[in-house]
């Protein structure tokens, strides 16, 4: 901008052409007419920088296009890209409608479509997982799908197994939570004592969060089963987290 005010100052004082203006700040002289121009149309903002954008665009959706689509997706507000396009297209197949993605576009310049979650894709486990090679080694707990009795009450069957000998260690009816496993499981650490290993799934309660979550039981070095919250000992002799085997 200070070449052009130095330009017009130059101008202004009529001692030179326009040509040996032109040459003097190394523009052409198309530039230099169109600078003399925007300086006498505004001479306040007439030299300031400007959006090179351009104002209008061949390919732009046409604006009884664009009053159709947001038309017809604000009655259905469910209705997606692509089946918006279908059914404009069967109402009027003459006409040039945008592609989906366009019309995706719009909806989202609008605020008439939200971005989709994120699909987070579970890690793949890069190791085995623990081998029994003797009774207690590995224990397997889980639900093994609800199911109704016949007066309509649910039930939900907790079973814990030993991996090695396929001994049911415990096979009982309890509420799918950390308040209702933790008890029978504390039950079955007495009678059978602590596993080297507890495998599950990643659901819950077995993978949930929170002070009262099955993930944040313990087990370390003596011989009984704490029935408060976060800890769980045992007869083992290494400290290890229960929940590395979720």
């Amino acid at each position: 901008m200070d070449q052009r005010v130095a330009f017009i100052a130059d101008w202004l004082r009529d001692e030179w052409t326009m040509t040996e203006l032109a040459e003097r700040y190394q523009i052409s002289r198309k530039t230099a007419y169109k600078w003399v121009d925007r300086y006498e149309r505004d001479p306040a903002q007439g030299l300031a920088e400007r959006s090179r954008a351009p104002q209008t665009h061949g390919r732009a959706m046409a604006a009884e296009t664009r009053d159709a689509v947001l038309a017809l997706r604000r009655a259905h507000p469910r209705w997606g890209p692509k089946k918006l396009r279908t059914i404009l297209r069967e109402r009027t197949p003459d006409h040039p409608w945008p592609a989906a993605s366009t019309i995706g576009d719009l909806l989202q310049r609008e605020g008439l479509s939200a971005a989709r979650r994120r699909t987070r894709y579970p890690v793949p486990v890069t190791q085995p997982l623990a081998a029994a090679h003797a009774p207690n080694d590995v224990w397997a707990a889980d639900f093994k799908g609800w199911f109704r009795t016949a007066d309509g009450t649910r039930c939900d069957p907790l079973t814990v197994t030993d991996a090695c000998s396929r001994f049911v260690l415990c096979c009982r009816i309890v509420r799918p939570s950390a308040i209702g496993v933790r008890p029978w499981l504390e039950r079955t650490f007495r009678d059978f004592g602590l596993p080297r290993a507890l495998r599950t799934d990643n659901g819950p309660p077995f993978a949930t969060t929170g002070p009262r979550s099955c993930r944040t039981w313990r087990c370390g070095g003596s011989s009984w089963a704490s029935s408060s919250i976060g800890l769980i000992q045992g007869t083992r002799s290494k400290t290890g987290d229960m929940s590395d085997s979720i």
